[in-house]
């Protein structure tokens, strides 16, 4: 049996989602299952509708996605949808 090895990109595309699963993690339960869920559904449809040879599209993606997870990352950040972000954590670290 030969085994199929990964390309960069394939590489790059991995790990940008099990980032956000890590993160996902860090959150609440509710809004972990939340970004699970958008996550997934997102990696899922990508796949399925992003040509694999539209590599500039696809590092498109991937830095659009790398943003994400450096936003989500931020304890201010709670939630995915619309990065809520939760003002009381943030004003304490400003003041």
């Amino acid at each position: 049996m030969r085994v199929q090895r990964l390309s960069g990109m394939q590489k790059q595309v991995l790990s940008l989602y099990r980032g956000f699963l890590r993160v996902a993690r860090s959150k609440s339960d509710q809004e972990r299952h939340k970004i699970e869920s958008i996550i997934s559904e997102e990696f899922r449809r990508n796949s399925t509708e992003v040509d694999r040879k539209n590599f500039q599209y696809i590092e498109y993606l991937l830095r659009r996605g790398k943003k994400q997870l450096d936003q989500l990352r931020s304890p201010g950040t709670t939630g995915l949808t619309s990065l809520e972000v939760d003002l009381s954590r943030t004003n304490k670290t400003n003041s």
